[in-house]
């Protein structure tokens, strides 16, 4: 079982085959799960030989973890442009959740894959787990850092409940009506922020 979080076996420019083995297994994990998806489906559906596969890919742990280190990236860039605005600090916490919440009424949408790859490996010690962890981190600190630059008097712990109603909102969007929780998104944020 190996546990790199990078990207295994990459040599220079990434192979056209890599990027569709990448993307072939971003859509079936997150529509149909981790564990349900096994490496043959992949291999078949990406079209590539189970040589290319394993050339990538050493284990399909390896797979996973690209995966989601790939998603967090790909949200690290989108809020990095939010940041690059000229709205004020706490606008942009208004506009991160609010881009959550249009995220959680898109067609298709399945949670959050960091809480579906969380609930697929329990062990809080697990690789997967970790890069779970990581990007918690990252997204609370983000947090914190966004509320600090407002002023907020008690960053840390309003942080803490703004991390809730996140999980709440990727969870709620996909087990009720996410029109309904996104219209409860900004009445949320002024009660914790006290707007």
């Amino acid at each position: 079982m190996s546990t790199t979080t990078e990207r295994p076996r990459s040599r220079g420019a990434e192979s056209p085959a890599r990027r569709r083995i990448l993307e072939t297994a971003r859509l079936l994990f997150y529509i149909e799960g981790i564990h349900t998806v096994g490496i043959d489906r992949i291999i078949a559906e990406a079209g590539v030989a189970k040589a290319t596969f394993y050339h990538h890919f050493p284990a399909k742990e390896d797979l996973v973890l690209v995966y989601l280190t790939e998603e967090r990236e790909r949200q690290r860039d989108a809020y990095a442009r939010l940041r690059e605005t000229d709205a004020d600090p706490l606008e942009k916490l208004y506009t991160a959740y609010d881009v959550i919440g249009e995220i959680g009424c898109q067609p298709g949408f399945r949670g959050c894959p960091f809480v579906n790859a969380a609930a697929e490996y329990p062990d809080p010690g697990h690789p997967v787990r970790q890069a779970v962890a990581a990007y918690r981190r990252w997204f609370r600190g983000l947090l914190v850092e966004l509320l600090a630059e407002t002023g907020h008097p008690d960053a840390e712990r309003t942080a803490d409940m703004l991390f809730v109603l996140r999980d709440g909102i990727v969870v709620g969007s996909y087990l009720d009506d996410p029109e309904a929780v996104q219209a409860r998104i900004r009445t949320t944020l002024d009660r914790l922020l006290k707007v």
